[in-house]
């Protein structure tokens, strides 16, 4: 939907008292506002409530009465209905709501975020965190709470990680936003030059940008060819895993601000937000009645030794705490103590890979090569093309699917669609340990899926 100056919207209950505070403490009568942002004084008076405005104002008048009084359009207008949430790209949806189910906590990231757009003019902020840690959910819920943001998850799964992509997904939400002209060309940098001419007083551009590390792009440039200046008023929110200083792919001008939340540096903050976490899924109608059963089996533990110990197993690690704790809630673990349960994502991966006899076992070999071939396709596909592809039986494909059934993305179409939810475990697969008890060769079977691909278009 193009968001025009036309467009009419309705102030808010709290932008209605923020409105008649800021023109009086800006000495002006509601006649003289009006004039000033040459609008008519009914117009003042449906912002303020004083006169019906069954059909709203114009987008531009609130736009100009706003710059006479120094505040941002948001103040008289709810950020949500200045900025429509349906804007949001049909693609990340999805993964916006499913990653910010039972979310809760990280406060002192959303701080840390506001503080650094408060303090500088433009910026780049980056979260850094290991595999797991919730960087992702952080960044969407981060869209979900700021209308005023657009985003881009690179998604390496889906094939959601070029370049290209990243500019077409962000001007169509600019353009739409902003609507902006004569921009099919344009680079991210003319982009947000055209952007900044848009922008009212105090009103900001806030760009988030998920998983830098799963960008496919050769070394030329900046990832995603981001620019090195930015205009005032425009922020990045970016997330990535850590690298190595001489893997930096992200160079700006020294006139830039810049700032790095390290997750791994922030232990206390995050060990509790893992507790909350757990609390949360203790008292979730899905999971409460399978994980109090278990902790009463346990006889020796409370709930909150429960929540102090499966704490320190995560090592501060969300997504171990969605495998483990729906895992115990629907029984998986009803033969195991609590000082049994693995430790670590990485371990937890290890317990399961152990659990489904997949080293060592020479009658596992077809199901050990399914995985990995999942893992090579590298994009969500129907049981029937993975068994094409790996060309074993489909009965022998769906119970891999099934035992794997946690670690899978399950779209909901016809026929479904599967895929590993998160890059950790593939991460996991490519282990030298892994891969050696597994007795895998990962280019032959990367090849193997190359040539069995090119046999599909040949038929």
């Amino acid at each position: 939907m193009v968001m025009r100056e036309s467009d009419k919207v309705q102030s808010s209950e709290t932008g209605k008292a923020k409105l008649k505070q800021a023109y009086k403490d800006a000495g002006l009568t509601q006649e003289e506002l009006a004039k000033q942002a040459t609008v008519s004084v009914d117009t003042v008076k449906r912002l303020l409530g004083t006169r019906d405005c069954p059909n709203g104002v114009e987008r531009l008048a609130v736009k100009n009465i706003a710059k006479v009084l120094n505040i941002k359009p948001t103040d008289i207008v709810d950020p949500k209905d200045w900025y429509p949430q349906q804007q949001l790209p049909l693609e990340f949806k999805r993964l916006i709501n499913e990653k910010t189910q039972l979310f809760c906590g990280r406060q002192f990231v959303f701080d840390a975020i506001q503080e650094f757009i408060n303090n500088n003019s433009n910026g780049y902020f980056t979260i850094i965190g290991d595999a797991g840690m919730g960087k992702s959910a952080i960044a969407a819920k981060y869209v979900l709470d700021n209308p005023e943001a657009i985003c881009f998850f690179n998604i390496r799964a889906e094939g959601m990680n070029r370049p290209e992509l990243f500019l077409k997904k962000i001007r169509q939400q600019l353009t739409s936003r902003y609507d902006l002209h004569n921009v099919e060309d344009a680079d991210s940098s003319l982009l947000l030059t055209k952007v900044r001419e848009k922008l009212s007083i105090g009103e900001r551009l806030l760009i988030v940008v998920d998983a830098l590390d799963e960008v496919d792009q050769d070394a030329s440039g900046n990832l995603l060819y981001l620019p090195t200046n930015l205009p005032d008023g425009v922020y990045f929110l970016l997330t990535r895993r850590p690298h190595n200083p001489n893997e930096k792919r992200l160079n700006v001008s020294p006139s830039t601000p810049t700032f790095e939340l390290d997750l791994r540096e922030k232990k206390q903050e995050s060990n509790q937000d893992v507790k909350d976490y757990i609390r949360e899924l203790l008292n979730d109608e899905k999971y409460k009645q399978g994980l109090s059963q278990w902790i009463e089996k346990q006889n020796t533990i409370s709930r909150n030794d429960f929540v102090e110990k499966i704490a320190i197993k995560s090592e501060n690690n969300f997504m171990y705490l969605r495998y483990v704790l729906p895992a115990i809630a629907e029984g998986f673990h009803n033969d195991k103590f609590l000082k049994e349960l693995p430790e670590g994502l990485q371990g937890y991966y290890y317990s399961h890979w152990q659990l489904m006899g997949m080293e060592g076992n020479y009658l596992r070999k077809n199901k050990i090569k399914i995985v990995y071939m999942m893992c090579a396709l590298r994009s969500a596909a129907s049981c029937e093309v993975i068994a094409k592809y790996s060309k074993q039986n489909q009965f022998i494909v769906q119970e891999v699917l099934d035992n794997w059934a946690q670690f899978l993305h399950k779209q909901k179409s016809q026929p479904p669609l599967y895929r590993f939810y998160h890059e950790s475990f593939s991460d996991f697969l490519h282990r030298r340990d892994i891969v050696q008890a597994a007795g895998v060769n990962l280019p032959d079977i990367s090849a193997e899926v190359a040539d069995n691909m090119t046999e599909g278009l040949l038929l």
